[in-house]
């Protein structure tokens, strides 16, 4: 603990620059957080009867989902560099290397730059109600090394406990983003379910009664059903892991799909 404190806060560091950058935006932030009144707000409204009145009830913003990306780059270190580049404006709260580093880079309560567009049941923007991880993989290739994955339990753990998060709310980027995000890619997503973060298919598997509907069971579970195509690849990547490539539904493929819908209802 007491080297991380240091690293975070010594000026010499090679990252001085950009946690100054990180310092004085939320110095920002936190001026218009206690603005009183607020600036801008009740302005807009158009109506001439209007007034603020200060609650003495409120609170910060609580993540209530967990989202899981892999990286695909080629190191810890490429991807900080990535998260520091002002033209690209992408970051996540959390990286973590393949030997098990954890590198958190937003604070929990900020809105960190993700999900993309997307859509996970009626929820449009993950990004102000998640928190990201990254894992350092190239999506391709790469294994899944056995640090990576019990530093992303000890983190999950942490979160989940912190923020009270559904055991339902912890997906992968391709589940939210199903027509143009494919990670993480080959992920041991059933590790995670033994554990509470997410769901996984049970060991027996029912028949499937006559009448399911797999479009309604997808939507159900969160994903977005316009491009049913998308949605059933993006739910194959994440519990059939082969065949990826095709929006056909096995009837195993359909026995995994009833048996996910249920934990749902």
């Amino acid at each position: 603990m007491t080297g991380i404190v240091l690293m975070s806060s010594c000026g010499s560091n090679k990252y001085s620059a950009t946690e100054k950058v990180y310092k004085k935006k939320a110095k920002e932030f936190a001026i218009q957080y206690k603005e009183a009144p607020v600036k801008g707000q009740l302005e807009k409204i158009a109506s001439t009867d209007k007034e603020w009145i200060a609650s003495i009830n409120f609170g910060i913003r609580k993540p209530n989902y967990v989202m899981i990306h892999h990286t695909a780059q080629d190191s810890l270190a490429q991807t900080v560099k990535t998260f520091h580049n002002a033209k690209a404006g992408v970051s996540s709260h959390y990286v973590i290397g393949r030997d098990g580093k954890i590198v958190q880079m937003v604070n929990d309560l900020y809105r960190g730059h993700h999900a993309g567009a997307g859509r996970w049941g009626n929820d449009t923007d993950l990004n102000s109600s998640s928190i990201g991880i990254e894992l350092d993989n190239n999506g391709t290739t790469d294994p899944w090394t056995d640090k990576q994955i019990q530093a992303l339990l000890h983190l999950l753990s942490s979160l989940k406990e912190s923020y009270n998060i559904p055991q339902a709310n912890f997906i992968g980027h391709m589940d939210y983003a199903p027509t143009r995000k494919n990670d993480p890619s080959r992920f041991p997503w059933k590790i995670l379910a033994d554990k509470g973060f997410g769901y996984w298919y049970d060991e027996y598997l029912e028949n499937v009664p006559s009448g399911f509907e797999p479009r309604l069971a997808l939507r159900i579970i969160g994903y977005d059903v316009k491009n049913l195509d998308a949605a059933i690849k993006a739910f194959k990547q994440h519990y059939i892991q082969k065949d990826t490539n095709s929006a056909q539904l096995t009837e195993y493929d359909l026995k995994v799909l009833y048996s996910i819908f249920k934990k749902y209802l």
